[in-house]
């Protein structure tokens, strides 16, 4: 009997996958374990493994082709064994339309893409030797501009098609294109017109698909949360002392991982703040899972440090580090991207004063980490030049009132300007 081959779903928040490469054809054998194809998700790249033993008998989900989760992709069987006539294309949701990433591999080249010179050798991305050689985020360089990457030379090790082959071919056409003056709408058209090109500007470019899932994200929790920000001013005076000194005994540790371990331990004393809501019921969580905020050049993306309170500061340094290397190589799979309980997001290192996050919806409370500024402090009685960093907690007012958010993250200053403790945590190792 024939298996199907459903498309995973790799986060809570997933509603569709990119299918970008294939490692087997029709015809080829399948062992439980091989890998079958790779998928683009919002925020990273993963490996499709079989389940089944058998024949590859069809491939549903072309390369390029955008598919909803639980859809079918392929199905395995016997050798020779039909594939069920009939059968549902997906589970619970139709197949859409091949989405940007397979206008960019269609066979029909677009118009703005100069090419091949007859007689000349056609690149090595174009020749059809095997599968298209090109890297994730080339590929969905490719697919957001509309150019076919087959038109491309690519670079990179055996002919490998780079993000910088693609941006270079993006240049040469608009460089080439001369777009025509837009028609002034009238009338009622007017209304639904697209904005013609104002003085000094390009033409439009779409959102990338992180960007989309990003805004869709922010959206509904900026619609569907109700919050409140307190803002609160720790001095790190010790801490960047603390720093100097281990960083002399050649121990890098950044103020971030300090952070995390304030925040985490902190989360463990009011688990109010751990907890999640619909607003009718209550999830209270024991595991303190911490979201960390890492920017890419497509977005944003928020790694998750699992179990965070049952790390020293050396232990998050040293998983922080991890997973924000990962997701930069688009490495990260749904286990490092799903199901924190609480996010940081650090921009002091940009020297802002201070900023207000938003929160992740299925957390309570998001904790925006300013820069630390030599600032005039009363000491004492007397007037001393400290390094004051401020703290501002965004929480949903369903689950945490202005006392509970207040007496949180004072626990969290607590911990970074007690010197014994930053001590201890470092002596712990």
């Amino acid at each position: 009997m024939a298996h199907a081959i459903l498309m995973p779903k790799p986060g809570q928040m997933t509603e569709d996958c990119t299918v970008i490469a294939w490692h087997k054809r029709e015809g080829d054998p399948v062992h439980r374990g091989d890998v079958l194809f790779e998928i683009e998700t919002d925020k990273s790249t993963m490996e499709v493994e079989a389940f089944d033993e058998g024949v590859l008998l069809r491939i549903v989900a072309p390369e390029g082709a955008t598919i909803p989760v639980n859809a079918v992709c392929a199905w395995v069987g016997e050798a020779g064994e039909s594939v069920p006539e009939g059968a549902p294309a997906a589970v619970g949701a139709a197949v859409e339309a091949p989405g940007a990433l397979e206008a960019a591999v269609a066979l029909d080249v677009p118009t703005a893409v100069p090419a091949t010179p007859a007689g000349a050798a056609a690149p090595p991305a174009a020749r059809g030797e095997g599968r298209l050689r090109i890297s994730p985020r080339a590929a969905r360089t490719a697919a957001e501009a509309g150019i076919d990457p087959r038109g491309i030379a690519g670079t990179g090790p055996e002919g490998r098609i780079t993000e910088r082959d693609v941006r270079a071919a993006i240049e040469a056409r608009t460089s080439a294109a001369t777009p025509a003056p837009a028609p002034v709408p009238v009338g009622a058209a007017a209304a639904n017109a697209v904005p013609a090109l104002g003085e000094g500007e390009e033409p439009p470019r779409p959102l990338s698909r992180m960007r989309r899932v990003i805004a869709a994200r922010l959206a509904l929790s900026a619609t569907t949360i109700p919050t409140f920000t307190v803002t609160a001013g720790v001095d790190v005076t010790g801490l960047l002392a603390l720093r100097r000194e281990l960083k002399s005994d050649g121990i890098d540790l950044s103020v971030t991982d300090y952070v995390l371990a304030a925040v985490a331990q902190a989360l463990v004393e009011f688990p109010d703040v751990n907890a999640r809501t619909d607003g009718i019921s209550v999830w209270p969580r024991r595991a303190v899972h911490l979201g960390l905020a890492v920017s890419l050049p497509a977005g944003l993306v928020v790694p998750v440090i699992r179990d965070a309170d049952r790390l020293s500061v050396y232990g998050l340094h040293a998983e922080a580090a991890r997973l924000a290397t990962a997701a930069r190589d688009g490495r990260l799979g749904p286990d490092g991207l799903t199901g924190s309980t609480f996010t940081v997001s650090n921009l002091g290192m940009f020297g802002v004063d201070a900023f207000t996050a938003i929160i992740n919806p299925g957390e309570s409370g998001v904790l925006a980490v300013a820069s630390a500024q030599e600032t005039p402090v009363a000491v004492n009685g007397g007037l001393a030049v400290r390094s004051i960093m401020r703290l501002t907690l965004t929480a949903d007012h369903r689950m945490v009132d202005g006392e509970l958010g207040a007496r949180f993250l004072n626990a969290i200053r607590r911990r970074l300007e007690n010197h014994r403790e930053l001590r201890r945590d470092a002596a712990l190792g």
